[in-house]
């Protein structure tokens, strides 16, 4: 790798970066690249020749939101056992995600799905796409966890990922819109209550 493509890669990832932050603060359909160059103190001509087209870069933002995604809420739980341990841990970690007043993207899939709701653009197929792919995850875990019999075994899986969801998008809009400090540990309770209701008899782990 030669110096200059070095510093491409690392300007690359700074305009990536960049986007993906005034993506999370005003919503991906405000973004722009003269918006991203002024952030970054470049030329308009620099974001262009980087990235290619608005359009690009939009998925280029939603592919780098998938993989933090990912890499802190789905990879970490991959060390727990399978079944009930895996399933909370990835609950856990989407919870302090969301409400990570740091993490500023942390409700991407969701600021997302409600700026799109009613538009049909390649943007909203994108973060669709995103949340099914999540959602197979989730869903992955949750037939694992009946599976290694720690949940009911009529336990629907597309609803208790449905419940799920709800209180995610319920905790990204009492801590990012109410800015009520209270509202984790309601989360916590509340899927605490919710597991118990699908957890199999047979289950004795916490």
């Amino acid at each position: 790798m030669t110096i200059q493509t070095s510093k491409s890669e690392l300007t690359y990832a700074a305009i990536v970066n960049a986007a993906l932050l005034i993506a999370a603060a005003e919503g991906i359909g405000k973004l722009s690249l003269g918006e991203v160059a002024k952030q970054l103190g470049i030329s308009k001509s620099g974001v262009f020749s980087r990235v290619g087209s608005l359009d690009a870069l939009q998925e280029a933002v939603l592919e780098e939101f998938d993989r933090r995604f990912s890499e802190e809420v789905f990879m970490p739980s991959m060390a727990m056992p399978q079944g009930l341990p895996r399933l909370n841990a990835q609950v856990k970690a989407w919870m302090e995600r969301a409400s990570d007043p740091r993490e500023l993207a942390g409700c991407l899939y969701i600021a997302g799905a409600f700026e799109y709701d009613d538009i049909e653009s390649p943007v909203r197929d994108r973060i669709q796409r995103g949340v099914v792919r999540w959602r197979a995850t989730m869903r992955r875990t949750i037939i694992q966890a009946v599976e290694v019999g720690h949940l009911r075994p009529d336990t629907d899986p597309e609803q208790l990922i449905f419940e799920i969801y709800s209180l995610i998008v319920g905790l990204t809009h009492e801590i990012r819109f109410m800015r009520d400090d209270g509202a984790v540990q309601r989360l916590q309770s509340a899927y605490n209550r919710l597991i118990s209701t699908y957890r199999s008899f047979n289950y004795q782990g916490a």
